[in-house]
């Protein structure tokens, strides 16, 4: 028995010899692969990466929640207002009541055809070209608040598309820097620059984590913010339509 121990031992020394490897250090087997662990073993250069995609990725969780919010908070405003607006109340006592303290989109806008419908009225009755000031009037506040509910959103497309080759890079670097790590210990166990790689491969890892939640985030909320400003230019040419149907009578009354 002691033979065959003693045969085995034997052959994994000569075949160690024979690759040129080194013993495994103990240090080597009880390296801590945690996230934090690699973190603090990373180099600077990677270090820096890390923690630009942590910081680009709260960062856009950040944006994600508060356009959630701040969507679905337009879409019950929009509601309640329409239904106040085609309540059958005149619209003189709805303009009194929001111009004051305009909550919504779609008030901004009902207010400022409103108020371009208001300004076309003399002493001798409508202006002409009222109709075409009023459309005016409300595509600048339709464009106006487009801006606002598509703001922020193309930071989450530049996360999406930069993101993983940020982390790319990251990697790239770690793994250089374990190549080098190889030609200065001259050691080219797994085991030694194993850390090293992995530490690299995180790099990768958090530049995923950071653009998947972006795309898919940003495919979202830009189609609610289309449908946003899709209601409001429906609404626009609804109320251009009420304004034009009040101008024809007007103009019939006259005649």
């Amino acid at each position: 028995m002691s033979t065959w121990v003693g045969l085995g031992t034997g052959v994994l020394i000569a075949a160690q010899a024979a690759l040129g490897e080194q013993a495994i250090p103990d240090a080597v087997v009880e390296t801590d692969f945690s996230v934090m662990a690699m973190f603090m073993r990373a180099t600077i250069t990677v270090k820096i990466v890390m923690a630009l995609l942590v910081l680009a990725s709260f960062w856009a969780w950040a944006i994600i929640l508060e356009k959630w919010l701040a969507y679905a908070r337009l879409r019950r405003g929009a509601g309640r207002f329409e239904e106040n607006f085609w309540s059958g109340q005149p619209l003189d006592e709805l303009f009194e009541r929001v111009s004051n303290a305009t909550r919504t989109p779609i008030e901004r806008v009902f207010v400022a055809g409103m108020t371009e419908w208001r300004r076309s009225f003399s002493d001798s009755g409508l202006i002409p070209g009222t109709l075409q000031r009023v459309d005016r009037a409300m595509n600048v506040a339709i464009a106006r608040e487009s801006e606002q509910v598509n703001k922020r959103l193309g930071f989450l497309a530049s996360v999406g598309s930069v993101a993983p080759f940020v982390g790319l890079f990251g990697t790239v670097w770690g793994i250089k820097h374990s190549f080098e790590s190889i030609a200065v210990q001259q050691n080219t166990n797994l085991a030694v620059v194993a850390p090293g790689i992995a530490e690299a491969l995180l790099a990768t890892a958090l530049g995923l984590l950071a653009a998947i939640p972006a795309v898919m985030a940003y495919n979202r909320l830009l189609a609610e913010a289309d449908s946003i400003t899709g209601g409001l230019e429906n609404f626009a040419d609804e109320f251009s339509t009420i304004l034009a149907r009040q101008i024809d009578r007007h103009n019939s009354d006259d005649v």
